[in-house]
């Protein structure tokens, strides 16, 4: 069955629109979003892997990870949780930040709805606008390979929703 991957950016806008359809019930889908030991099987594209993640599902709460490559490159995500409607939507603020969990505010920001629709009792549509703060921003987005590694990941969240 197709996955009905779709990825649009807009550099004037400065926004990327983001569909993708998985075989797994909404409820699935939310917890693999939502729970860091699931988060962790799919978010880092391989042999990257994740790292000291925390989670707190709250608005005004912040979900923090290292993504860790073999070579032992770390990246520090950082993600504030701005609007939240169980199993149906999250709405979070995207910085990198240091490894005691700080956010680098003055770098490359982007704002995230995700909405997760069902399309049937088994099937699920992920639908998510990323808006970023800057045309350079979204461009360095863009070229450093956003889609490839959101369609990676997406591969692997199959992956994990087929384990549930």
């Amino acid at each position: 069955m197709s996955n009905n991957f779709n990825f649009e950016a807009d550099i004037a806008a400065k926004k990327i629109l983001v569909t993708r359809e998985f075989n797994a019930p909404v409820e699935k889908v939310w917890r693999a979003y939502t729970e860091p030991e699931l988060l962790a099987k799919w978010i880092a594209p391989k042999p990257w892997t994740i790292e000291k993640h925390t989670l707190e599902l709250v608005i005004g709460g912040v979900s923090k990870y290292a993504m860790v490559s073999p070579e032992g490159q770390v990246h520090w995500m950082y993600d504030e949780f701005t609007a939240i409607d169980p199993g149906k939507a999250i709405a979070t603020m995207g910085v990198f930040c240091d490894a005691d969990g700080n956010p680098n505010l003055e770098g490359p920001k982007s704002y995230t709805e995700t909405k997760f629709i069902p399309i049937d009792s088994n099937r699920s549509r992920v639908e998510a606008i990323h808006l970023f703060d800057s045309e350079e921003t979204i461009k360095w987005f863009v070229e450093g390979g956003f889609k490839e590694g959101t369609a990676f990941a997406f591969a692997q969240l199959d992956e994990a929703l087929a384990a549930l």
